[in-house]
């Protein structure tokens, strides 16, 4: 018999407002579903969406890829239920997808606490939660939870994934009294889906620099600081930001700084995109930035790079490798500056020389697709719980 997954998540397939998460957790169901049986409770409804979903039905198994999807009404999200969801599957290992998730991860950790399912092994994968960035977003209301939990046990006896090594330093600088040990390094898989190349609309003599964002529109993705640069650069630039508005008030401040930046510098606000567009709509860029304050991963990286682009992003992600491959730059977020000089850089380059760039990011993407032994590592994460 398959050993059996069962993760909670706050998002999933067929949403994509989510960001990195849900494809994340998408990938592994993807990449491992022939091996394990993995099953995904959820919301019935998208980030930012409170209208749910007609196309699957609520509180049964729905297959969805190589997971069995449960989606679930907020209002039936109680410990007792959650509980019975857990007692019936009797998974082998319990999949947690955020550190500060009220609805799924809290609740499950107390009807632990309380007793329940004590004896199955818990994995918990904080998602970038404990970086200094997303630390410091909300900081009092997180450090208040911090100290509440301390001594509560709520959160003792868990496995811990780390994308990175990176992440797990962010683990155990924030939790301090975690074992080390109990951390484990896992890397976020991407798709293993392989792309072909798109016809890439090459950008006039003259025209202007055609720069793109892509990401959900919160604090932590910094789209401020990208427009501030910009607002630096002395070339011209076209300007095209993607992705959900999350947090309204951000978006009302970038739209501030927007209406500011020089004439030279024009802008578009194109909305979300589905993930089905997303390789096109990028295709046809010459730079992708994103000057995040940090990714566990950064799906949007590897989509990027997939398409062709030259990539300027911080460097609070794990995608540390893109100067020294010549497909990008990885720079603090302390100096805008610095990122305009790029961009001003780039847009002297000779299309030709943007040309050989393009082949290159995309063949750095592939060998992300290929690499093989992350899946082992991934499964192992798993296996390793198993009696």
């Amino acid at each position: 018999m398959k050993p059996r997954i069962l993760a909670f998540t706050r998002f999933y397939l067929p949403g994509y407002k989510g960001g990195g998460p849900i494809r994340t957790l998408a990938n592994m169901a993807s990449r491992l579903g022939s091996a394990v049986d993995f099953r995904v409770v959820t919301l019935n409804h998208d980030s930012g969406n409170a209208t749910p979903y007609d196309t699957v039905e609520y509180e049964a198994w729905t297959e969805v890829g190589k997971a069995q999807v449960m989606y679930m009404p907020p209002s039936r999200l109680s410990i007792r239920r959650l509980s019975s969801v857990v007692t019936s599957f009797a998974p082998d290992v319990i999949y947690l997808n955020s550190f500060f998730d009220w609805r799924f991860t809290q609740r499950i950790l107390w009807a632990r606490r309380f007793g329940c399912f004590r004896r199955t092994p818990v994995v918990l994968a904080p998602r970038g939660e404990f970086s200094p960035g997303a630390l410091a977003i909300k900081r009092r209301r997180k450090g208040s939870y911090l100290a509440l939990i301390r001594g509560t046990g709520l959160y003792s006896g868990l496995t811990w994934q780390a994308s990175s090594e990176l992440e797990k330093q962010d683990i155990v600088r924030a939790l301090p009294r975690v074992n080390p040990e109990s951390i484990k390094v896992a890397m976020d898989l991407c798709s293993g889906e392989r792309l072909e190349a798109v016809a890439v609309q090459e950008r006039p003599d003259g025209a202007p620099l055609r720069v793109c964002f892509l990401s959900r529109i919160t604090p932590m993705k910094n789209l401020a600081f990208a427009i501030r640069a910009l607002g630096q650069v002395h070339a011209a630039v076209h300007f095209v930001i993607y992705g959900p508005i999350e947090d309204p008030d951000y978006w009302n401040t970038c739209q501030e700084i927007l209406a500011a930046l020089p004439t030279h510098i024009t802008h578009a606000y194109a909305g979300s995109i589905h993930p089905t567009g997303v390789h096109g709509a990028l295709s046809n860029h010459d730079l992708f930035l994103l000057p995040t304050r940090g990714e566990n991963y950064g799906h949007v990286i590897h989509e990027a790079l997939q398409a062709g682009l030259p990539t300027l992003i911080s460097d609070q992600t794990p995608w540390r490798d893109l100067n020294a491959r010549g497909v990008g730059w990885t720079e603090p977020i302390n100096d805008p500056a610095r990122f305009a000089a790029i961009i001003d850089d780039l847009a002297t380059w000779p299309l030709s020389r943007l040309a050989a760039v393009r082949i290159q990011a995309a063949e750095f993407a592939r060998e992300h697709v290929d690499d093989g032994g992350q899946v082992q590592v991934n499964m192992d994460l798993f296996l390793g719980l198993l009696g």
